[in-house]
């Protein structure tokens, strides 16, 4: 018997708490100890540490209040979409899982410390360093985006 996960959207919550700890722990261990990781250049990447006080990007640098008001909002919604919407695909779910869980990682580094630990730094492009949160938001970004242009064909 196959399990239809669209009928029980708690794992889709569960889903959410997991991300939400996979980058708090993360962001913890390299808080903790920064100082012996950071500059380790490990193939793909290196260990940085960079406190972000904008959003993506360091967009919107030093509106903690607003930040912080948005990622509530969001938050409540897709736990809204997840929970209550009837007409939602599995993909649409899990694009909101992901979203939901880097939302609320980001969101409590915003609101309990005034900014965000950013600590993956890519080798091969230039490019800001993230988390894993902003991983877990980027990846029910492509979900989404997937899913459109599957729906426009």
């Amino acid at each position: 018997m196959m399990l239809n996960i669209k009928n029980n959207r708690l794992y889709f919550i569960l889903l959410s708490v997991l991300i939400i700890l996979a980058d708090q722990f993360t962001k913890y261990i390299i808080n903790i100890n920064y100082k012996s990781l950071i500059n380790n250049d490990l193939i793909l990447f290196s260990i940085d540490y960079v406190k972000n006080y904008g959003a993506a990007f360091n967009l919107l640098s030093g509106s903690r209040i607003l930040l912080s008001t948005v990622s509530i909002i969001i938050t409540f919604l897709l736990i809204y979409f997840i929970l209550y919407n009837k007409n939602t695909s599995n993909l649409d779910l899990f694009s909101y899982s992901f979203i939901l869980g880097g939302t609320i990682g980001n969101g409590i580094d915003r609101i309990t410390k005034g900014y965000v630990i950013d600590f993956i730094n890519l080798n091969f492009i230039n490019f800001p360093v993230f988390n894993i949160a902003d991983i877990s938001i980027n990846v029910g970004f492509i979900f989404i985006v997937y899913r459109l242009l599957k729906n426009q064909r």
